[in-house]
Parts: C-alpha cells; structure tokens; sequence
C-alpha cells in the first residue's frame, strides 16, 4: 500500500510512529489477570454477527467488525498504538456473563453488545435490569441472549439508571420488545436525583452539536480496521439505534426515598450505617444506595448488594482514566468530589465487598484487588485536581500545564486500569483548568481573538501566502522526527483562510486541495499514535471529514426525551432556538402567548421581548394581557417540538384541522417565525459556508 489520501488506501504509519506504538506496552508492567477477568464467566457468545435496526434497513450494532481485535494476534499491528490494541481486545469480549450467584439470587452482565454494559439481577418475582444500554435494538438482543441462554423467561419487574448518560437509559423500551412495547403497569423504575434533569439538559438543550461531535468521539462510521476505529477506551462505540426512555417512577434521593435513620438500619445490610446511605429493597433485592453527584456525572449513584457482597461503581470507576471534560462535549465533572465519593465508597463498602463491578468494562474479584483498585483510581483524580490547582497557583495555563504533566507518577502509572484510553491527562487537565479557572488565560492578548477563518486569512498572508504555508507543513512532515503537530496547527490555516467572508483571498484550488490532503495524513498519523480512543477516533474521523466532506449523521430518534419533559424544559428548549437578535430588532414591543393544555389542567404563559422567549408557569399577570391563547394537547405540543424544521407548517395545519385552538394565529405565527433549527452536519474540520446549502436538523439529537 502506498501513503495515499485516497479513502480506500489506507496512510502507512511513519516509522516514528511505528516505533513508538511498539515501545508503549513496555511502559506498564504485564497483567495477564485483566484478560483472564474479562472472559470469567462466559455462558453465551452473542447469537448472531451483527443487530439490524428496527426498520430492518440498516445495522445499529456489528459484532462481526471488530473480528479483527479477536483474531488471536497478541502484537499490535503497526497503525495501532499497543496499549489501545489490548484496550480493544479486552472491550471486544461479547457475550453473557455471570458476576455472581448466590443461594437465591444471580447477577448477569450483557457486555460488548454496546459502549456499555447490561446488567441483570434476579428479583423475587422478575429481572431487574441496570442500565439498558444506548438503544432499543441492543437491549432487545442482549435481554433475549439473557433468555436463550438462562431459560429465565419471568418479567422485567424493575429498571435501575446508574446515571443520566443516554448509553445507560437509551435501550430501556427494548426490554419490552417482546410484550409488544407494552410497559407494564406499575413498573419500579429507580434513578439518582436530578437524572431527568440532567438527561433533557444533556440529549436536547445542547443535543445537536454534541451528537455532532460524538460522531467523532465514538466514530460509528468510521471503518473498523487496524487503520480505522479500534474501539474508543470505554467500550468499542456507541449503537446506532433508536434511542428511547421509560421514565424514573422514584428517585433516590427523591422525597418518597430519603436517607436512612441510624434507628432504622438493618444488620443485613452487612455494613455499618453512616449519614447519606439510602437502604431499599428493588424486587425483593437489598440494596444500599449511594448518591455521588458531580462524579462522572450530575447524577449518578452506586449501590450494594448485601446478599452477594457484591458493589455496582456505575461509571465512576472503570478499567480507564475516565474524562473530567468529556470531548463531545459536557459540563465540567468535579476532579475533587469524584475522588472525595471513591474515598467515601472505599470506607463504607471496601472491607464488606468480594465482587465489584460497574457499567462498562469487566468486573473485579477479591477484597484486596478492589480495594487497591478503587484507592488507585481515586488517587488519580485527587491528583489530577491537586496538581492543576498547585500550578493554576504558580501561574501556569492548562496548556502548560498539560505539556508539563504528561505522565502520572509510578505508583499509579503502573497499573492498566489508570491509562488514558477514553480520559487523557492532557484534555483532563485543561478540564480542571477550566473548571476552576474558566477558558480564559489571563493574557490580555487572548482575551478577543479573531475567529479562526480571519485568523486564518491573516496568517497565510503574513506567512508568504498559501503555497508557502503547505511547502513549510510538508517540510515538517517529513523531518525527523516528523512535527504532525505543527503541521496540523499550520495548515488550518490554510483551509479555514477560504471561509472569512471579510477577508477571503483566493486559494487555489490545487493548493487547498493539497494542504487538505497534507494535513487529513497528520491527522491519521496522530491518531495511529494515540493511545486514547477518543483521540484516535477525532483524528481519524477529521482526516476522512477533509478527504469526502461531512456525512449525514445516523437518526438516533428522541421522542421519548420530548414527551418527558416539564413545560418548563419544554419551553425552556424553544427558547434556545430563537433567533435572537433578528427577533429583538423586529419585535420592540412583547408578544405574549397563552399556552392551556387541554385534559391536564397545565397552562403556562411565554412573553418574546428583547429577542428572550421567557417562560412562566400558568399565567404571568406582569407579563400584560395575551396576545393569543393557544389551546392544544400535550401529545400535539410533543408532535410540534418533533416536527423540527416544520414547527410553524404543521402548527398552522394543526389550527386549520382543528387539532389546536388559537384565537390570533398571525401572533403566535409571528413568534414561531423567529425559530431557528439545528444542522446536524455542520462542518468542523473545515469552515462554515457563508451560505449553507444542508437542511437544518430537528430540535433533538
């Protein structure tokens, strides 16, 4: 093969790249246990290779593509760095597993069937099923593995969310494929505090733009292949499936369960009672409960099972660093309360615990093994928070500080499960920065940059034009060792210089074209390199994004996310989407709309004034009288919302055909007029189009 940049012929990896991937599986120490882990317990290999989409007419799930981690081949290839190689043969290991068993009770995990883990625990009366992965096709099939391989065929009777992350909830109405979709009356679903909130905040506020970027993160599409995508750290990727939502019905932490009185603690619960700890039965099961919010997640809890000694960690520790940003884009976790929940899970539940297991990855075995797992893993993210905040303090930038600590120290350096595969410390560090700092530096010369196409433009200039820039990056290509850094940074440049509508100069088309080609092989030889998935994943999915263009992006489907929302959340949605400075122009006066949801005895009121859609609940006595009264259902408010693009068509088709109420149509027409809609392609290796020629996205990922 040739170093081509031709789609179907793959980059080789430079020799420094080559020697480098080689070298890094000497750096820890061999561990022989984790693969052994990883395949204790194997009842059933998945049934078939691959899980078509409901529709029949595409694969959401390919086991069959990752054949090539499972081939027996304990050296690395030369395109993949070692350490993500045996990462990748780890997370590859699909199947039903069983954790443990006891004289009444078992616990099951379905992993390898998507980014994240199934667990299944025998209830009195049915299945309690924790975390049905990220969509309705991969639950169905992992529920049924369950089945065909237990001949256990009672029903769910209980769902746990370890947290709010789509990956543990989005499968969740696959579980009820085989009654028909149906959910059974009065099932018990319990998540931690806060989970919708956080769920609707993270899936539909900035929904769009992080589905955007997971395309890159967890590169669904990229090719499966030793010069494609190996995995991203956590897992292999994320399913392409509908995602769906059967919301809580209790809440840890909620009113109905509170911590437990020191009066009301049972000695089964086998560990001591403390403040915070939640004791409650799911299906029969004792379980203690703890909440740990601003961890991996706003929301999220582990818990602990009495009767088989055995601690479900969620996500807060994995077989990886975990992220502190992640790079789809997040809120910023808290690198100190993270490490503050492990120290406080380690105290309560370290010297009771025999089986220790969480949402991704293999489980542990053995007190002193989980015990020295879960220490080492808080130490990394006390030291993370610590060391940025001890140079924060000496004045150093998270980008300094990120080049300054590129390693952890020995002690937690050593071990396989601390290693960046899916968190870096680099991108971790500049996350902590973030977190306690803010995105600016403190240098006034980076306090109002020019945006990246009119820096571009500025750049080229002063460079010697675009043909000198390209002729600069291709020398640091090919020196030794080679510079894929700086050629990545130069030749932006370049390509983002084309897009500054103020300051356009004309690029010729060849050199664009070989400064595109130029830096998509940087990017492949940056991501041949890394040994964080994430990473490998954005450089890869970056250079085919220069080669062919943006791809559409596949249809994970939201609606259940729309239906669970308060009118708040609801309006809360809308009022992101308003175009507001053309709207507060146009508008000098307030538009205010009555909302009355007909059978629920909901109504709320939202005011459009200076280019704000406020929103309050029934009706807003200051806000002055409606400009119209809409009366609608709640079931039409959800079709408007998942009508996207076609909010104000179907509204008006909705009056026309009697199915809404309004009594001055050209008012709330004219708010509607001021939505805007998101582009579900919209590029990000290259600069936005002046004039953008994609259809707009729904309103949800």
């Amino acid at each position: 093969m040739t170093d081509a940049t031709d789609p179907t012929e793959p980059v080789e990896p430079s020799p420094s790249v080559v020697d480098a991937n080689r070298g890094i599986i000497n750096t820890v120490p061999p561990n022989t246990e984790d693969y052994q882990d990883a395949q204790r317990g194997l009842l059933a290999l998945p049934g078939s290779p691959a899980i078509p989409s409901r529709d029949g007419k595409s694969l959401v799930w390919n086991f069959a593509g990752y054949d090539f981690l499972l081939a027996g081949e304990e050296e690395a290839p030369p395109s993949v760095n070692a350490s993500l190689w045996r990462q990748g043969q780890l997370t590859a290991m699909a199947g039903l597993f069983q954790v443990v068993a006891g004289p009444r009770r078992a616990i099951h995990q379905v992993r390898g069937y998507d980014l994240s883990n199934m667990t299944i625990a025998s209830g009195d009366t049915g299945l309690v099923v924790i975390d049905p992965l990220a969509s309705y096709e991969t639950a169905q099939h992992a529920l049924k593995l369950y089945r065909d391989t237990t001949g256990d065929s009672r029903p769910i009777s209980a769902v746990i969310y370890t947290h709010s992350h789509v990956d543990h909830f989005g499968g969740s109405r696959g579980l009820f494929h085989e009654t028909g979709d149906v959910i059974p009356e009065g099932l018990a679903v319990y998540a931690p505090e806060g989970f919708l909130e956080h769920a609707i905040s993270e899936n539909v506020y900035a929904g769009p733009a992080m589905a955007r970027r997971a395309e890159y993160m967890y590169a669904a599409k990229l090719d499966k292949s030793p010069y494609g995508q190996v995995g991203s750290g956590l897992g292999l990727t994320i399913s392409t499936g509908e995602v769906t939502l059967v919301p809580p019905t209790h809440y840890i932490g909620g009113p109905r369960i509170q911590p437990t009185p020191e009066k009301d603690w049972l000695s089964s619960s086998v560990i001591p009672w403390r403040p915070g700890l939640y004791q409650h039965s799911v299906d029969g099961i004792p379980m203690v409960f703890q909440l740990t919010p601003g961890t991996e997640c706003p929301a999220e809890m582990n818990f602990y099972f009495p009767e088989l000694r055995t601690l479900c960690m969620a996500e807060n520790s994995t077989h990886t660093l975990h992220n502190i940003l992640s790079l789809r884009g997040a809120q910023v976790r808290d690198a100190h309360a993270w490490s503050k929940y492990l120290t406080e899970a380690i105290r309560t539940f370290g010297e009771h615990t025999e089986v220790e297991f969480a949402s991704h990855h293999w489980p542990r075995w053995g007190q002193d093994s989980i015990i020295e797992f879960l220490s080492n893993q808080r130490d990394m993210y006390a030291y993370l928070n610590n060391q940025t905040l001890r140079l924060i303090d000496q004045g150093f930038t998270g980008i300094e500080i990120a080049e300054k600590l590129q390693h952890l120290p020995p002690g937690l350096a050593e071990h396989w499960y601390n290693q960046g595969y899916y968190g870096s410390l680099s991108h971790n560090f500049k996350a902590v920065y973030q977190r306690y700092i803010g995105w600016f530096d403190g240098n006034p010369a980076h306090l109002w940059n020019l945006p990246p196409a009119q820096a571009g433009a500025k750049y080229v200039r002063a460079m010697g034009g675009p043909a000198e820039v390209v002729r600069i990056a291709q020398q640091a290509y090919d020196a030794e060792p080679p510079e894929y850094r700086w050629v990545v940074e130069l030749l932006n440049h370049v390509i983002f210089a084309t897009g500054a509508a103020s300051d356009a100069f004309d690029v010729p088309a060849d050199v664009l074209q070989s400064a595109k080609k130029l830096q998509a092989k940087a990017m492949t030889q940056l991501g041949y390199g890394s040994e964080n998935g994430t990473w490998r994943n954005f450089y890869l999915t970056g250079a085919e994004e220069l080669r062919t263009g943006p791809q559409k992006p596949a249809s994970h489907g939201a609606s259940d996310l729309v239906k669970s929302m308060s009118l708040e959340q609801f309006f809360t949605a809308m009022a992101k989407s308003i175009d507001g400075p053309k709207a507060a122009t146009e508008q000098r006066s307030p538009i205010v709309l009555r909302w009355v949801l007909t059978g629920t005895g909901q109504e709320c009121t939202t005011t459009l004034r200076n280019g704000v859609l406020i929103y309050v609940e029934g009706q807003d006595a200051l806000a002055g009288k409606p400009q119209a009264t809409i009366s609608l259902t709640r079931a039409a408010l959800d079709q408007l919302a998942l009508a996207g693009i076609q909010f104000k068509k179907n509204f008006d088709a909705a009056v026309a055909n009697g199915d809404i109420q309004v009594d001055d149509q050209a008012a709330a027409d004219t708010v509607f007029g001021y939505l805007t809609f998101p582009d579900p392609v919209f590029p990000i290796v290259t600069p936005r189009p002046v004039v953008s020629d994609q259809e707009p996205g729904p309103v949800t990922n």
